[in-house]
């Protein structure tokens, strides 16, 4: 095998080995940047299935497994883990790089040095031979020497190591063309990757968004429902109130109708008639009948007893007034009082 067919073979063994590293440490790279990419943004107690919607159901927003801050910081640490596997990425094609070039390096110096000392030798065994023809004629009649040979062979060498140092530039051209493809393919996977995490950070920001305006919503429905009722309560109470203070205003004011009567009693004479119609056991029943008696157009007057609330009509100024508002009263059926009596009646304190 002749010293350029060798250079070249071993030339070619270098480049193929460094092209197979150089593949092999950039589909790594890619499957390192691919598995951060595909890590979950959220920790794995968060994460929830998503329900599935059928047709016709309402679809309910599901609150954020975590908050804004936590979900930056998660985005910050993935951020940081794709730059430093780019990074490493990067060193170990600069790695290579320089083990190939300092592998070329080498097998160049190893190649120069046997050429050097086959030179050295061609060299000795010219200097040495002293049985060597001045001048040898060829077979196309031209006149041929040994140092025209070494010529020739030193301007083949010569252009054989050109040739070897052109491809050798060539082939240096050629991987930092791939470095520097690969390292603006890695540019352009970084940004990707960059562009799609910012979308998927500005699509939690909206959603985070809707979900605070449907809880304020929500609070301040609840918050004017619950105003609504305490409104209708104070109304409910304040309706309450008036009857209350209606009802006291009636007793208070049926109370000086009775101290009217029973003043005009003690002013008109000290015995007077009156047509008991009944002996009520409790107040709400007297005024019951009070009530039903003065519909009718009579006067009313009511004492208290130990037995109940007496209920007398009157008073009237002889017996016979008296009994015929008696007979009156038993034979009105609406009224429903068939025990009425006549008596004399004297106020308590004029007895």
């Amino acid at each position: 095998m002749s010293m350029n067919n060798k250079q070249r073979w071993m030339g070619g063994v270098v480049l193929l080995g460094g092209g197979v590293l150089l593949a092999a440490l950039l589909l790594k790279g890619n499957e390192e940047i691919k598995q951060v990419e595909v890590q979950p943004s959220t920790s794995p107690k968060t994460q929830t299935k998503p329900k599935q919607v059928t047709e016709g159901q309402m679809v309910q927003l599901q609150p954020l497994a975590v908050d804004v801050a936590t979900e930056k910081r998660l985005l910050e640490e993935q951020r940081r883990s794709r730059e430093k596997a780019v990074a490493e990425q990067e060193a170990r094609a600069a790695e290579f790089l320089a083990m190939q070039q300092q592998a070329e390096a080498d097998a160049a110096r190893k190649a120069a040095a046997e050429y050097a000392a086959i030179n050295a030798r061609r060299t000795a065994a010219q200097e040495s031979s002293d049985n060597i023809p001045p001048e040898v004629v060829g077979s196309d009649g031209k006149v041929k020497s040994p140092q025209t040979d070494v010529k020739k062979k030193s301007v083949d060498s010569a252009k054989a190591e050109a040739d070897k140092k052109a491809a050798d530039a060539k082939r240096q051209a050629e991987a930092d063309k791939k470095v520097a493809e690969a390292k603006r393919q890695a540019e352009a996977d970084k940004k990707a990757t960059e562009a799609k995490r910012q979308a998927e950070a500005d699509k939690k920001a909206a959603e985070a968004k809707r979900q605070a305006e449907a809880d304020k919503k929500a609070t301040e429905a609840k918050r004017q429902a619950e105003v609504d009722k305490k409104a209708a309560e104070a109304k409910r109470q304040a309706e309450a109130d008036k009857k209350a203070s209606d009802a006291k205003r009636k007793a208070e004011a049926d109370k000086k109708a009775d101290a009217e009567k029973a003043r005009e009693l003690l002013e008109n004479g000290d015995k007077k008639w009156m047509v008991q119609v009944a002996l009520a056991a409790n107040q709400a029943n007297a005024d019951a009948v009070v009530s039903k008696l003065r519909a009718k157009g009579y006067k009313v007057t009511t004492s208290q007893t130990s037995k109940g609330i007496r209920i007398m009509v009157g008073p009237a100024k002889d017996r016979d007034t008296a009994d015929a508002a008696r007979k009156k009263i038993t034979s009105d059926s609406s009224l429903n009082m068939k025990s009425a009596w006549v008596i004399d009646w004297v106020p308590l304190d004029q007895r």
